[in-house]
């Protein structure tokens, strides 16, 4: 059996390992190759529009005031607001000069502001904001050293009726500041291009004096320039498997300027092509090991299954004494640990079975099994919450049934509310005819929650039993049935009562005696709480007015309340 083990394992695992490793790393790396890319682009695009956004609230920074200027320059009466623009202008950070021109001459070039841009969706939409005619291209100002980007603005005298031109001057390495700090600006292949393609700025990563975009014949460069003038932004791919240079571009808003960033197809795939390779010499190794592990570990992996088989069958012939030593953390070992969790399992199934199950549904049984108390006679005095219900007049109603009916009906009630009693982890003690006995046991925490459960299953006996009467219409029953319900919280003893041989876990006390006498102090319908029961739920309780009442053994007078609602503070 072993040799031909090992040799099924060797057929039946390696075999397939093998083929899964190569069929995984050929996915996976051509789902990492088209992640990485789809990434860059993404990323590329992301970095691109937060560099142009840099920009343009530099230049909208001007613009704005340019605009203002333009407003009142139409006014008639606004020499003053004129004056204090153009103030405001020449103090602006990275403005050089301010010029108003009067009778401009006729410039003899298309201004930039006459060509458009793209915007998204394909559509033709207006290159600036506000009244900006023309953002010229960066030149070199010799009497300053220093590359500066004019920012025309044309209007027409209202006072005269004679055109004139507003020109700001700005430094252009005042504009590109924020974006030369970006960190990967230097370190990547970007650029700056106007409208037309032409070289504006360019990251020391691209190299050389370049003049155009695509003046090379890139085919590369050349599709970006035919996109960028389709799009406001995008991304462009190269031809190859990977591709050989991927492009994206970016669309500025306050002038016709263009960012765009290149990037080998190369350089993007680096760390899957470098993990290829890693990963055909990691998946050489995994194929050694598990041959070394059938080797080694198909001997000791038969004989611990043999051990296995044995315990089930000395289980399956009812023994509940046998049990494995858990040598390891593997699948084997995990399938001894799960044998003794099974063996113990029926032993607590048996136990729930022969002490509890008749009386308590499982989840509070294993809550009782938790404690050693449980299994022995004898019992705790502590401090419970107790329901008592009957049928109204049940007797005259069994008169109108003939003995299977009145079992049958009885039987009915008594499902319905046994499954709310359990809902609510009530444990039921005993039945009394048409009655039934039931506490809601703390265990070792405060009593306040066992009676909100208590209050709660009452409410919910009460609601039940509309229902039941909905089913029961049918039977030859003189009215509905109906149930009262007392719910009172005392010290009783808890445990198990009986002997030896036959016993059963309850409750006995003064508190019993009181909530038996309570129930029968309303009518049906009704639910009554103690006093004490008012003193630990306090406002949740909606309670009608209180009423007195004297028991036999009580010398003073109880208090009693009639439950309307319960309303558990949020």
């Amino acid at each position: 059996m072993r040799n031909t083990l090992r040799k099924r394992m060797a057929v039946f695992l390696i075999l397939p390992t093998a083929l899964l490793l190569f069929a995984m790393g050929f996915a996976g790396f051509l789902y990492a190759r088209n992640l990485l890319v789809d990434q860059w682009r993404q990323t590329a695009v992301l970095r691109l529009e937060r560099a142009a956004h840099y920009m343009d609230m530099r230049l909208a920074r001007v613009a704005e005031w340019i605009g203002l200027f333009d407003e009142a320059a139409n006014d008639p009466g606004g020499e003053d607001a004129r004056k204090f623009i153009l103030s405001r202008l020449e103090s602006l950070q990275g403005v050089i000069s301010v010029r108003l021109v009067h009778n401009p001459e006729p410039r003899d070039t298309q201004p930039e502001a006459a060509r458009q841009r793209p915007g998204k969706g394909g559509s033709l939409t207006k290159l600036y904001r506000g009244t900006l005619s023309e953002i010229t291209l960066p030149r070199y100002e010799a009497g300053g050293g220093q590359e500066t980007v004019f920012l025309i603005s044309e209007f027409s005298n209202p006072e005269t009726g004679q055109p004139g031109r507003l020109e700001v001057s700005v430094r252009f390495d005042y504009l590109m500041k924020d974006v030369e700090n970006l960190g990967w600006w230097q370190s990547r292949q970007v650029c700056l291009v106007d409208s037309r393609g032409r070289y504006l700025a360019h990251s020391e990563a691209m190299g050389g004096h370049r003049n155009r975009l695509g003046e090379t014949g890139d085919p590369v460069e050349l599709a970006v320039l035919e996109q960028m003038q389709e799009k406001s932004h995008g991304t462009w791919l190269g031809s190859g498997r990977p591709p050989e240079m991927v492009a994206g571009f970016y669309w500025l808003g306050q002038a016709p300027w263009v960012l765009i960033m290149y990037a080998p197809g190369k350089q993007i795939l680096a760390p899957i092509i470098e993990f290829r390779f890693y990963f055909a010499i990691a998946g050489g190794l995994c194929i050694a090991v598990i041959l070394l592990l059938i080797n080694f570990a198909g001997g000791r992996m038969v004989r611990r299954i043999q051990k296995l088989l044995q315990a089930f069958q000395m289980v399956a012939k009812g023994s509940y004494m046998v049990r494995l030593p858990v040598s390891s953390t593997d699948e084997i070992g995990r399938l001894e640990a799960g044998f003794n969790e099974m063996v113990d399992g029926l032993k607590e199934l048996d136990f729930i079975r022969d002490t509890f199950g008749r009386y308590v549904d499982r989840e509070v049984a294993r809550e009782l099994l938790k404690r050693p108390e449980a299994s022995r006679l004898g019992g705790q005095k502590r401090e419970v919450a107790i329901l008592m219900s009957d049928i109204r007049g049940f007797t005259a109603f069994s008169e109108a049934l003939s003995p299977e009916e009145t079992i049958g009906m009885l039987n009915h009630y008594f499902g319905r509310m046994i499954d709310v009693i359990h809902e609510h982890k009530g444990i039921i003690v005993d039945f009394y005819g048409d009655g039934v006995l039931v506490f809601f046991d703390p265990h070792d925490g405060p009593v306040a929650p066992a009676a909100a459960r208590a209050v709660q299953c009452s409410l919910a006996m009460q609601r039940s039993m509309v229902r039941l009467n909905q089913e029961m219409e049918s039977k030859p029953l003189s009215s509905a049935l109906e149930t009262r319900i007392a719910v009172h919280a005392g010290s009783v003893v808890v445990g198990n009562i009986g002997s030896a041989s036959r016993s059963k876990y309850g409750i006995v006390g003064l508190a019993v005696n009181m909530t038996q006498r309570m129930e029968t102090e309303i009518q049906g319908g009704q639910i009554v709480v103690s006093r004490r029961i008012s003193e630990l739920l306090g406002d949740a309780l909606v309670v009608k007015p209180p009423f007195t009442a004297r028991f036999k053994g009580i010398q003073d007078a109880v208090t009693l309340y009639l439950l309307e609602d319960f309303r558990p503070p949020e």
